[in-house]
């Protein structure tokens, strides 16, 4: 009798699978970016040397090239216009990390730790403003109004997280409006900004992708910080804990956890400065609440959303790329 071999589940596909049809172009995206951040001043070329190294995966210009060929027309300042969008994202990590007062990034020292506060804040104000001033040397008023808008989003997003008071009393509508400025904003307008560059045919169905996608996104780092290791996401396992941030999990498991529970919770909220037992028991608590099987249920239903958003495109690789940055967004273990 021939015992059955269980079908493998196919492994989800790289980043670097999914740059194939941009790679020639995503390496111009880099000396671009060296060409717009140059400037003549010791200390910004020094900031500038370190930033670049923590420009990360380089996931955002994916997004734009990848939507300027959906069509496969041509796509005039593509380029640039990628380069652009990764720098408004790494304004928003120097902002970020100086705002938390983060001491790490990707296993990297932040420029708020290596330099100053000050300089950080500042420098993450110099990546905003040469983003605006390459957009207007490039004269397109279209593109200038998408990243304008969602850098006002961003801003008051991270307003509206700052003014939570209390942060148990975070609720799961407050949470998708936070996720949807932090990271769905940035991620639609890098999908938009490919479209207009590439013709324009398939702008809201790109810009809707794009949302859909970051906030699939933003739910399944959330959900790293509960579940994976340093060894996967450059950062400890429940620092979103530590810092005391309230992510859907989290918000999900409290509706269900006993009153003895949340006491736990509320006592580690209480802490400034959490020890590894209580994230530990939090964790235990919040998967044990089904806060986690939740949150990746939520996952899903945005990722079918961003493929719905495709329905419809031409059957193009630039396209078959994006079908594959869903189920890379979903599971990022590589």
């Amino acid at each position: 009798m021939t015992t059955a071999v269980p079908a493998r589940t196919p492994a989800p596909p790289t980043l670097h699978e999914i740059q194939a049809p941009v790679r020639d172009a995503l390496a111009r995206v880099s000396e671009e970016l060296r060409r717009i951040v140059t400037a003549d001043l010791p200390l910004i070329d020094a900031v500038n040397a370190h930033l670049l190294l923590m420009k990360g995966k380089m996931f955002r210009p994916t997004l734009t090239l990848l939507a300027s060929r959906v069509g496969e027309a041509p796509a005039p300042h593509d380029v640039t216009l990628a380069a652009i969008v990764e720098l408004v994202h790494l304004a928003t990590l120097v902002h970020d990390d100086s705002v938390d007062h983060s001491t790490l990034r990707r296993g990297m020292p932040t420029i708020n730790a290596l330099f100053t506060h000050q300089i950080s804040v500042i420098m993450g104000d110099f990546l905003y403003s040469r983003a605006v001033v390459e957009l207007v040397q490039l004269g397109d008023l279209d593109v200038l109004r998408v990243l304008a808008n969602a850098t006002n989003v961003m801003t008051v997003g991270e307003m509206r997280q700052l003014t939570a008071l209390d942060a148990l009393a975070f609720t799961e509508s407050d949470y998708e409006a936070l996720i949807r400025s932090k990271t769905a904003s940035l991620l639609s307008a890098a999908c938009e900004i490919g479209a207009v560059a590439g013709g324009g045919a398939y702008r809201d169905q790109l810009a809707r992708y794009g949302e859909q996608l970051g906030m699939a996104f933003q739910v399944a780092d959330d959900l790293l910080d509960y579940t994976a290791d340093a060894a996967v996401t450059g950062k400890p396992t429940g620092l979103d804990l530590r810092e005391h941030k309230v992510t859907l999990p989290l918000i999900a498991a409290l509706r269900t956890m006993s009153a003895a529970s949340r006491r736990e919770v509320e006592a580690l909220f209480a802490t400034p400065e959490p020890s590894d037992d209580q994230i530990e028991r939090v964790i235990s608590i919040v998967a044990e609440a089904g806060g986690l099987d939740y949150a990746r249920r939520r996952g899903a239903e945005y990722a079918r959303a961003a493929e719905a958003a495709l329905d419809g495109l031409p059957d193009t690789p630039a396209v078959a790329a994006l079908h594959d940055a869903i189920a890379y967004a979903m599971d990022r273990s590589q």
